[in-house]
C-alpha cells in the first residue's frame, strides 16, 4: 500500500512539474504581457493626442500670423515657414511614435521570453 501511495505522489508531482506549473507560469506571463501591451497602447495614444494638439496649436499660430500679414508676400512666407516646420515636425513625430511602438512591443513580449 505504501508503494502505491508513493507512486501516486510521484505521478502527481511529475504532473505538477511538467504540466500544471509550466501552464501557470505561461498564464502569468501572458497576463503580464497583456497588461504591458495595454499600458503601451495607452502611452502611444496619449503621445498621438499630444502631437495632434501641438500640430493644431502650430496651425492656429500660422493662421493668426497670416491673418495679421501686411501683404501677400508675408502671407506666402508665413505659409511656407509653417509647411516646412510642419514637415519637420511630422518626421520627428513619426520617428517618435515608431520608437515608442518598438519599445512597447519589446516590453510586451518580455514576459513571454523570460527577458524581464
Amino acid at each position: 500500500m505504501g508503494d502505491t501511495r508513493s507512486t501516486t505522489d510521484k505521478m502527481k508531482d511529475t504532473i505538477n512539474e511538467t504540466i500544471v506549473d509550466p501552464a501557470k507560469k505561461a498564464g502569468d506571463a501572458l497576463r503580464r504581457s497583456s497588461a504591458r501591451a495595454a499600458e503601451g497602447g495607452s502611452t502611444v495614444s496619449m503621445k498621438l493626442i499630444d502631437q495632434a494638439e501641438r500640430n493644431a496649436c502650430e496651425a492656429f499660430a500660422a493662421l493668426r500670423a497670416a491673418a495679421g500679414a501686411k501683404d501677400l508676400a508675408e502671407v506666402m512666407k508665413v505659409q511656407g515657414d509653417y509647411l516646412r516646420e510642419q514637415s519637420d515636425r511630422n518626421i520627428a513625430q513619426v520617428k517618435e511614435i515608431a520608437e515608442l511602438i518598438v519599445q512597447v512591443g519589446k516590453d510586451s513580449v518580455a514576459p513571454l521570453t523570460g527577458k524581464e
